[in-house]
């Protein structure tokens, strides 16, 4: 197996930069070893201009058939030749992804302590891979890459036998891709897009196959038109992964989506001039705190006492229902960016605290909040900051005191909402849970909401006080909670308050399995 990575550069930016940035010198040749094979690494040009990096990869077809200690046994004759005579010393596929993740690991994490700028910036990138299994032919190569940000993308197929061109073309294509591109995006891309192409996986696909799908294709994966397929073949089509990956996906463009929203917000209320706060300031205060509430103009006397952001009030009203209840264990279901979790970790008679979010990223803006590195171990033992998906039964969530589902379900398709409310309700079961959610009616008080529409561009829903109440009573039925209700936020006499907050009291066993039962 052969790859090339080449790049160009000026006197002031040279191309040898690449040689850093792949942390290999370009003026020694090196071998690694790897789980299957040999890995050697050379420049076969490095100049001011242009470098190329090579990685070769020696593959030993019987050592592969060997480490895999006789599975496959049986079959036809030729199928147990099959596995010794075969295309994997030659055509690119998860071995190469396998050899890229160890040889390059630094790279693809975009890592490089001498040259920090250069790995965070694009270059002109050129990568060329003589023979790559596409099962779906050239068309299929372009629409993984196509949507990636390169600028060229030329899959060629190979014939069969260019003596014998009637033949037709063989399942091989060469592939080129130039465009401008960070190195760790285009490392990442290949990690994961080669053993799509391939189609076939030489190694035991585990569950933590899921997270390395989620790590390599962070940024880009949840937006693919081609998602679906490239998280089937990926985990080579078991459904179970396939079907949990995609679930993550989904939440985590949904968690990017409110990101950029939070920015676009947060750029808006800079230049709002008074100090009253608009339904999108609200609204950003529920994801990231922003100013807590837009000041007045710069320079202006006002006699009047800042106001406390909605966002600020509700994390005081959830505080509260906690105490009220007694937790000492509290999970916090959907935690975004770690606001509530430092409000928590600020009481000391709140021991244990768990942050849940399916973005990796908003976990790390939440790690780097809390201080997480710089904590002394005895507050570091109180909080865990973990990555999952609220709609699937998790049993690291089970035996705690209390959740909370602060602004959560209206992310969710309605279709969606049960089986958050069985992984919550009904298998973790804590003995109090908190939700929160906006009140539509009181849209009608925002100024510069426009009517018909909801406060965030992601909500799937926003429910009425009564609808509210009606899933509330519900779902207290069904798994055994008694449920009362608290404003947050100016209780207005017509329409109510802005946000909606709901108290589920353990109370009994589940009704709907007693139901069952005598059913």
């Amino acid at each position: 197996m052969f790859l090339t990575i080449s790049t160009t550069g000026t006197p002031e930016r040279p191309a040898t930069d690449l040689g850093f940035l792949l942390h290999k010198h370009p003026d020694r040749a090196q071998t690694f070893s790897t789980s299957h094979g040999t890995a050697h690494v050379l420049y076969p040009e490095a100049s001011t201009e242009r470098c190329t990096a090579a990685l070769l990869l020696e593959i030993d077809p019987v050592a592969l058939v060997r480490r895999s200690k006789g599975k496959g046994r049986g079959g036809a004759p030729d199928a147990a030749l099959a596995r010794y005579v075969n295309d994997r010393p030659y055509a690119a596929s998860s071995l190469l992804a396998v050899a890229l993740s160890t040889v390059f690991k630094s790279a693809l994490r975009g890592v490089c302590a001498a040259l920090p700028e250069r790995a965070a910036s694009p270059l002109p990138l050129r990568i060329e891979i003589p023979a790559v299994p596409a099962r779906g032919g050239a068309e299929l190569v372009r629409a993984l890459f196509g949507p990636l940000g390169w600028a060229s993308v030329r899959a060629e197929p190979v014939p069969l036998d260019e003596r014998f061109p009637q033949w037709g073309d063989s399942r091989y294509v060469q592939l080129v891709l130039e465009g401008e591109l960070r190195l760790a995006d285009a490392l990442r891309q290949l990690y994961i897009l080669l053993p799509v192409l391939d189609d076939a996986k030489h190694y035991w696909v585990a569950p933590d196959e899921v997270d390395k799908l989620l790590r390599a294709g962070e940024g880009w994966l949840a937006e693919h038109p081609e998602q679906k397929l490239i998280t089937s073949r990926y985990l080579a089509r078991r459904w179970g992964l396939t079907r949990r990956a995609m679930e993550r996906l989904e939440l985590v463009r949904l968690a990017e989506a409110d990101d950029i929203e939070v920015e676009a917000i947060d750029n808006a209320v800079e230049e709002t001039p008074d100090d009253t706060e608009s339904a999108e300031n609200a609204e950003n205060a529920e994801n990231a705190e922003n100013a807590e509430g837009a000041e007045g103009a710069e320079g202006a006397e006002d006699a009047r006492p800042k106001e406390v952001s909605l966002a600020s009030q509700r994390r005081e009203a959830i505080l509260t229902a906690l105490r009220d209840a007694g937790a000492s264990s509290v999970l916090d279901l959907g935690c975004g960016q770690g606001q509530l979790v430092q409000a928590l970790l600020k009481d000391a008679r709140f021991r244990r605290v768990v942050g849940v979010d399916v973005s990796v990223r908003a976990l790390t803006i939440a790690s780097r909040r809390l201080k997480l590195d710089r904590m002394s171990e005895r507050q570091a033992d109180r909080v865990t900051l973990t990555q999952g998906a609220l709609t699937y039964t998790d049993k690291r969530l089970k035996g705690y005191d209390a959740a909370v589902l602060s602004e959560v379900i209206e992310h969710l398709d309605l279709p969606r909402l049960p089986a958050l409310e069985y992984a919550v309700f009904g298998s973790a079961r804590p003995g109090t849970v908190v939700v929160t959610t906006p009140n539509v009616e009181y849209n009608v008080r925002w100024e510069t909401l426009s009517a018909g529409h909801v406060r965030h561009g992601d909500h799937r829903f926003e429910w009425t006080r009564a609808e509210f109440r009606g899933w509330a009573e519900e779902v207290g039925r069904r798994h055994g909670y008694e449920v009362t209700y608290r404003p947050v936020g100016p209780d207005d006499p017509e329409v109510g308050p802005p946000t909606q907050m709901a108290v589920f009291t353990l109370t009994g066993p589940l009704t709907a399995q007693k139901e069952e039962k005598a059913a």
